[in-house]
């Protein structure tokens, strides 16, 4: 099993940063592929980003590229999401998870977490 636990979301204005995290218990966490994925209010959960185990890979959703960035530290046991230059759109509640491939598909995570609030206003 791995617990994750979700940090850093918020209120910022459009055009500001926040960096999330995610602290990993449990199994080996530095085995796992990690991922970032967000769920706007009446809409479905996307993926926005996810890093390989030892952190050579990412891959991001297009609306993103250039804006978010995802890395780990896998002596901290935590993997982290910078959001810059943030947007309205942005505004959803962002879940970290773990999978054993760096994957866009929901259904290739094992593990999620509960799950952080950000808002961004206009």
């Amino acid at each position: 099993q791995v617990q994750l636990v979700e940090s850093g979301g918020g209120l910022v204005q459009a055009g500001g940063s926040l960096r999330l995290s995610c602290t990993a218990s449990g199994r080996t966490f530095s085995s796992y592929a990690m991922g970032w994925f967000r769920q706007a209010p009446g809409k479905e959960r996307e993926f926005v980003a996810a890093i390989s185990w030892g952190g050579l890979s990412t891959k991001y959703e297009d609306s993103v590229k250039g804006r978010f960035t995802i890395s780990r530290d896998n002596a901290k046991n935590t993997a982290y999401l910078q959001m810059n230059s943030l947007k309205p759109e942005d505004t959803a509640v962002y879940y970290c998870a773990a999978s054993t491939e760096v994957a866009s598909e929901e259904n290739e995570y094992n593990y999620w977490g509960q799950g952080t609030r950000v808002t961004v206003s206009s």
